[in-house]
């Protein structure tokens, strides 16, 4: 099968905010549907992919009442595992109303965004942190928090850049009650 979207999992996460896609070592992850993760066993690319020949989980005519789906897309609002889960469901419900296309250009501007913050202010530590706040917050927050952290940024060793940003970044997601730690 030719995936048209690959960054994009099949039940609907974005690879390209994933803290194992920006790994340059061994253990880098191409994303959900590389050929490596097609034999992973992930319940998705074996219902979709291998069963049924659909790209995602809502492009399935029993996608809006999958009891696995759902129930993937339920606990995703509690718990997190590798990965961030916090907007699984509105990122769905985003690409249902405005389709895959405008799904995959705003998940590029927020990678662009997020390779900054891992270029500028990672002190070795934080790419999870920066993974999930990327993931959360929306694009426009992003840049406004890079912006206020780089201002007197220049003078500051990488980890009080690093701390400066932390700092800006929770802020905002406290603020929208959302968590840059996962939920295990």
């Amino acid at each position: 099968m030719i995936f048209k979207y690959p960054e994009i999992g099949v039940c609907g996460l974005s690879c390209r905010l994933c803290p194992r896609y920006q790994s340059e070592g061994e253990s880098r992850c191409f994303g959900c549907k590389t050929e490596s993760r097609m034999v992973a066993g992930c319940p998705f690319i074996t219902c979709a992919v291998k069963k049924k020949g659909i790209e995602f989980c809502w492009d399935c005519k029993v996608g809006a009442t999958c009891e696995k789906w759902k129930k993937h897309r339920e606990s995703g609002k509690l718990h997190d595992s590798f990965k961030c889960y916090q907007k699984l469901e509105d990122d769905i419900s985003f690409v249902l109303k405005n389709g895959v296309d405008a799904f995959e250009r705003s998940q590029e501007q927020k990678e662009e965004l997020l390779k900054q913050m891992l270029q500028e202010f990672n002190e070795g530590r934080s790419k999870n942190y920066y993974c999930i706040a990327a993931t959360v917050l929306e694009t426009d927050e992003l840049k406004k928090a890079l912006d206020e952290a780089r201002e007197g940024a220049g003078e500051m060793d990488i980890k009080d850049r690093s701390k400066k940003l932390h700092s800006i970044l929770y802020k905002i997601a406290a603020q929208r009650g959302y968590h840059l730690r996962l939920r295990k």
